[in-house]
């Protein structure tokens, strides 16, 4: 065990003095997550500024149809109407901003201009978004007191509909996991490249006739591999969670690096065993990563991508490796959801080590 010890310890020393390895494996990766998540975070930017609310209307008066007319004309709302029950789910999916409820007898407390009980709407929204119940409630105040419906000020009551996270919080929580399988990559380039470098010069030869064994020189390359990948995993998932507001499930993601680290391990070693010259192992890795990132979703998410690509994105340890991280990131997988992404990222490994291994032995 100290042999392999010595040699991953050798391997990762020659990755920390090659600058354009290390920056494309350690610094890269972390430009891209950046980048791209500035991009997917921005809000986008539309001509119309309407807030898109839901609408219950209680009345079914003239003067609450006429109001709601007064609504829409002011371009101020986009309205949907629905009943109750799924005006709130709509809410709670955050799939609308807010609902309001014009209660029985708004038609006829409109028409009273100074006595009795004024119209009353009900605001159903997240009380986590504060500023858009403060707007909606200005409009409609604005609306009922300068319309020709009411003009009188409007009783309204508020009801928090706390919103369900279904999806990532932000867009560094999808981006991130991009970064790291761009992390992943540079990794396997270089290490694979470096074991063909080895053979072609001798290096590999000379560690042969030490008295040391095969084994021990092959599990030396693949422990400095596993732990620049997992060591690269832990930077980008710290400056996520610190910096940029990722909120992972820590034991997944554990497990999701774990799997991920050990699949491009098997990786490294097949992109060493075809190569028999740095060029040609520089090719035939870029050859297969490329299409795999591309298909994958390292280049940019599965979920904008055609179905047909994501039909052949099935065969790409990429989008495994990135389902599994986001997974533990937003998705909130469960252990049971979690074992099919990280047992194909093992079985990939496995199958691609023993490929590897045999190419290196018959060199």
């Amino acid at each position: 065990m100290r042999i392999i010890l010595v040699l991953a310890r050798k391997d990762l020393r020659i990755l920390m003095r090659v600058r354009s390895g290390l920056f494309f494996t350690f610094v890269w990766p972390v430009v891209v997550a950046i980048l791209f998540g500035v991009v997917f975070s921005a809000p986008a930017q539309n001509a119309a500024t309407a807030l898109r609310v839901v609408v219950v209307d209680e009345d079914q008066s003239d003067s609450s149809r006429a109001f709601l007319r007064q609504l829409e004309a002011s371009g101020d709302f986009t309205l949907d109407f629905a009943g109750l029950t799924d005006a709130e789910a709509m809410v709670r999916r955050g799939q609308r901003a807010a609902y309001f409820v014009l209660e029985e007898g708004f038609g006829t407390a409109s028409q009273r201009r100074l006595a009795g009980r004024p119209p009353a709407i009900r605001i159903g929204s997240d009380p986590a978004r504060q500023a858009d119940t403060w707007m909606i409630e200005g409009l409609l105040m604005k609306h009922a007191m300068g319309g020709t419906s009411t003009r009188r000020p409007l009783q309204i009551a508020r009801t928090g509909v706390a919103r369900e996270r279904l999806g990532p919080a932000n867009g560094f929580e999808i981006t991130f996991p991009q970064g790291i399988m761009w992390g992943i990559i540079g990794c396997v380039m270089s290490f694979a490249i470096g074991l063909v470098s080895e053979r072609v010069h001798g290096t590999f030869v000379r560690l042969q006739t030490a008295p040391i064994t095969r084994f021990d020189i092959l599990a030396g390359k693949a422990l400095a591999c596993f732990a620049a990948i997992s060591t690269l995993q832990i930077a980008l998932v710290t400056i996520g969670v610190v910096g940029f507001g990722i909120r992972p499930s820590y034991p997944m993601l554990a497990l999701a690096c774990l799997s991920a680290s050990a699949g491009f391990v098997g990786l490294v070693m097949m992109v060493a065993g075809l190569g028999r010259t740095e060029q040609s192992a520089s090719g035939a890795g870029w050859a297969m990563l490329m299409p795999m990132t591309l298909f994958g979703g390292g280049m940019m998410p599965q979920f904008i991508m055609p179905a047909w690509m994501q039909t052949v994105g099935h065969a790409s340890p990429v989008k495994w490796a990135i389902l599994a991280m986001e997974g533990a990131v937003w998705r909130r997988f469960s252990l049971t959801e979690m074992l099919l992404p990280c047992g194909i990222l093992l079985a990939f490994g496995t199958v691609c080590f023993a490929i590897g291994v045999r190419g290196l032995r018959d060199t």
